[in-house]
């Protein structure tokens, strides 16, 4: 394995409702997205390309969130996670943990979508 790029390639969301999604992860980011063309699946892809930059990782341990399935959290960068986790709020989700420091790293808030899936939201300040 190339030693330069990031491991992680790819991550699904997967939903109940894939309209009811699409409209909470479009006006919660602001962003556009794109069918992908499957013969077995309906697949809506995020802005991005394989080129662009990677998504790093950690092993987290959180109360309140269980280890196994659904065990593993993504997170979205963000200006101000703030703004994007009261956006989440008002488009049908949860915020589960708001905006809290992570010291040097930044700051962070989990957010649960429409469809029970939590995420995590990432920003500098």
């Amino acid at each position: 394995m190339n030693n330069t790029r990031n491991p992680v390639g790819w991550f699904e969301l997967y939903v109940q409702d894939l309209n009811r999604a699409r409209a909470f992860y479009e006006a919660t980011f602001q962003v556009e997205l794109k069918p992908l063309p499957s013969p077995i699946i309906q697949m809506l892809a995020f802005p991005g390309t394989p080129e662009g930059h990677g998504c790093p990782g950690a092993l987290v341990k959180l109360e309140g969130k269980a280890s196994g399935g659904g065990g593993t959290i993504v997170y979205f960068s963000c200006d101000d996670c703030a703004i994007e986790a009261d956006r989440a709020r008002n488009h049908g989700g949860e915020i589960f943990k708001p905006k809290f420091s992570i010291g040097d790293y930044g700051f962070i808030a989990l957010v649960v979508d429409t469809e029970g899936n939590m995420f995590g939201l990432h920003s500098l300040k």
